[in-house]
């Protein structure tokens, strides 16, 4: 099997986690288990396959530097589980637009312009998979490459809360392109969002009637320092709340529901706490009432789930398809274009590895 090209975008503690995972896993037998990942062979791809050969960022302190150097350097603060050798990979200047809020504006200082020439790179390093790891209410910034992706002909995996594989338009434009697309807003492995749907489906499936229910997180990472702009929060805010009323078959009142971001802690570093309460009633209109806590490393916690996507994209491009992967979308992302549980969602997508895995 050759190599799968990857080029990211945001060179943040998601890309940090992403990098020494890569190098992590690399000698893992097919045999072991792997916390976080499907299969160590996915269709034919091992880990050790993904090939990182570009990556585009606008901090000055990352531009310019060997992507291998840049996963560490400051404000990445996540946790440090493997070192890497340099990459021969070196940070290029990207796009900012709304890539830099007013809140990260002040612990980060643009490198100098002019933007890298993005169509150009990915084409000469002959990327096959780009990867959206710009920081929440990038509306503008990843619309924007999202168009570089298509005129460079890359698949494109949208890691973030900005609606592009759920929207019908640019679908269209990916299946125009021949391309495949997953997406939007990355779940992670166990993570707020998906502890939440399962426990939601839980009362579904048991006859519990979800009347009233929230979930808190807080961090320490520039995700959070980000998301104090609130007026950057609208779409994760959709994404988070669609992710759990979904798994209802009725509609919770707006009033009933809060999912959110609340606050930021820096020495929590990349550490998340995650609060949920449910409220609903049981047999004899009886109340019962749930209250959860959950502490993760919050970039780590994707990192596994993303190193799959990537190989799911990889056999699309191999089979000819195009446009949104339905199943993958729905069991990789928070906002897919189509919802289903977490069960129904990884069996179609076993299905789809099974189906679409490579010869030999």
């Amino acid at each position: 099997m050759g190599k799968i090209n990857v080029a990211i975008i945001g060179v943040g503690n998601c890309a940090s986690s992403l990098v020494q995972g890569v190098q992590f896993y690399q000698n893992a037998s097919e045999s072991q288990f792997v916390p976080g990942l499907m299969h160590v062979n996915l269709g034919g791809y091992h880990i050790r396959d993904i090939n990182f050969v570009a990556a585009f960022d606008i901090d000055k302190n990352k531009v310019g530097k060997d992507l291998a150097e840049a996963i560490y350097t400051w404000p990445n603060n996540t946790f440090k589980f493997c070192d890497v050798p340099k990459t021969g990979v070196t940070v290029h200047r990207g796009m900012t637009f709304d890539g830099l809020g007013k809140y990260l504006s002040k612990i980060i200082q643009p490198a100098p312009p002019p933007t890298a020439n993005i169509v150009r790179i990915l084409k000469e390093t002959k990327t096959d998979i780009v990867i959206n790891y710009l920081p929440v209410g990038s509306e503008m910034a990843t619309k924007w490459y999202v168009e570089q992706v298509l005129q460079a002909g890359c698949g494109f995996i949208n890691c973030i809360p900005v609606f592009i594989c759920r929207q019908k338009d640019w679908q269209e434009r990916f299946e125009e392109h021949g391309l495949p697309l997953i997406g939007d807003d990355i779940k992670s492995q166990v993570g707020a969002t998906i502890v939440h749907r399962v426990l939601t489906r839980l009362f579904r499936e048991r006859g519990v009637r979800l009347e009233r229910t929230y979930q808190l997180n807080f961090g320490g990472n520039t995700d959070f320092y980000n998301m104090l702009e609130r007026e950057r929060l609208e779409s994760k805010k959709i994404s988070k709340t669609n992710a759990v009323t979904s798994q209802l078959d009725y509609e919770l009142a707006p009033d009933d529901i809060h999912v959110g971001p609340s606050d930021y802690v820096p020495w929590l570093l990349d550490r998340k706490f995650c609060h949920i309460r449910m409220e609903g009633r049981t047999f004899g209109d009886v109340p019962l009432n749930l209250e959860l806590k959950l502490e993760v490393w919050d970039s780590p916690n994707s990192a596994g789930v993303v190193i799959d996507a990537i190989r799911c994209c990889k056999l699309a491009m191999e089979k000819g398809l195009k446009g949104a992967l339905t199943g993958p979308a729905a069991y990789f992302m928070k906002s897919p274009p189509i919802q289903y549980s977490d069960d129904e969602a990884r069996k179609m997508t076993e299905e789809f590895i099974a189906e679409n895995k490579q010869a030999g």
